[in-house]
């Protein structure tokens, strides 16, 4: 039997003010929320951005949010046929939508034209 999830997504970029977007997706039980931002981005909205590697194996920690704003892992979180409000983590960086800046200051790449890092 199919559920639907109400998936309330905040987002936009960093220094804009947080706009919301709500996303019906149909799933079967089992299903994770990673699996619903994934439908939402093939089926919906392609421009929709959040992070993951590996899917539903809770190996990467790439996929971390806010649901309903406890910290929980996409790839894990599951579905549920209710609204779910899904927002980046608000202890670190925002890039885009629930995308957050997830490596250590000293492990990320410059992106300003001539502050390449050198190797030794």
């Amino acid at each position: 039997m199919k559920h639907v999830a109400t998936l309330l997504i905040r987002r936009g970029l960093p220094d804009e003010p947080a706009n919301w977007a709500r996303y019906s997706v149909p799933f079967e039980p089992g299903q994770s929320l990673l699996d619903g931002l994934r439908r939402i981005r093939v089926s919906e909205d392609p421009s929709l951005a959040f992070r993951y590697s590996c899917i539903n194996a809770n190996a990467c920690k790439e996929c971390m949010i806010l649901l309903d704003g406890e910290t929980v892992y996409a790839c894990t979180a599951r579905l549920e046929a209710r609204e779910m409000r899904l927002e980046p983590l608000a202890n670190k960086r925002l890039v885009h939508d629930l995308v957050t800046e997830i490596a250590p200051p000293d492990e990320r790449l410059a992106n300003q034209p001539g502050t390449a890092r050198r190797r030794s």
